[in-house]
């Protein structure tokens, strides 16, 4: 199990940790094979020009989660990391589903394995994560995480769908896998 030490650190380190590392909520979930990190430096990172109501939680203590709406559609989660008053957090992009398949095509409405969870907004919707998980502490239920068990050959590239800082190598994936919300071509 991954508890809220391993996130007391920079977020680069933990988000090439996290890749291959499972996430699961009230136990459905799968692998992290693709994530991006978010710097409180950041012009990207939502964090950047101060704490307000929306982002209170990236400034909390690391190891719990911040989770927002995107474009007021989607839910997508965040890990906080390194330290409080310090708003860095990874977003957790894409998972390779393992558990709870049908839970998940039930709630995205699809049976289509790829795209279950191939996207934050998709993630978040085939787990069933909403506000009610923002504030959270990721090593106590409903959340679960496990550590990697092999090492696995990462890739790393621009992120997406931000228009600043748009040149930073700060996506992170799982390389060679149909998991990935996009092609992640190395930077």
């Amino acid at each position: 199990m991954i508890d809220r030490d391993f996130f007391a650190r920079s977020v680069h380190a933990v988000a090439a940790e996290l890749i291959g590392a499972s996430f699961f909520v009230d136990g459905v979930g799968g692998k992290i094979v693709e994530l991006e990190a978010y710097h409180h430096e950041d012009p990207a990172a939502h964090g950047y020009g101060g704490r307000t109501m929306r982002n209170a939680s990236m400034f909390g203590p690391p190891g719990y989660a911040y989770v927002y709406r995107s474009y007021g559609i989607h839910w997508c989660v965040n890990f906080v990391c390194e330290a409080e008053d310090v708003a860095d957090a990874v977003l957790i992009r894409a998972l390779e589903p393992t558990h709870g398949l049908d839970v998940m095509g039930r709630r995205r409405g699809l049976d289509d394995e790829r795209r279950l969870c191939a996207g934050p907004g998709r993630l978040c919707q085939a787990l069933g994560i909403t506000n009610e998980h923002d504030g959270l502490p990721l090593d106590r239920p409903p959340f679960r995480l496990e550590e990697r068990t092999v090492e696995p050959e990462l890739v790393r590239g621009p992120r997406i769908g931000i228009t600043r800082a748009t040149d930073l190598p700060w996506r992170y994936g799982l390389a060679g896998s149909r998991y990935l919300s996009r092609a992640l071509r190395p930077a």
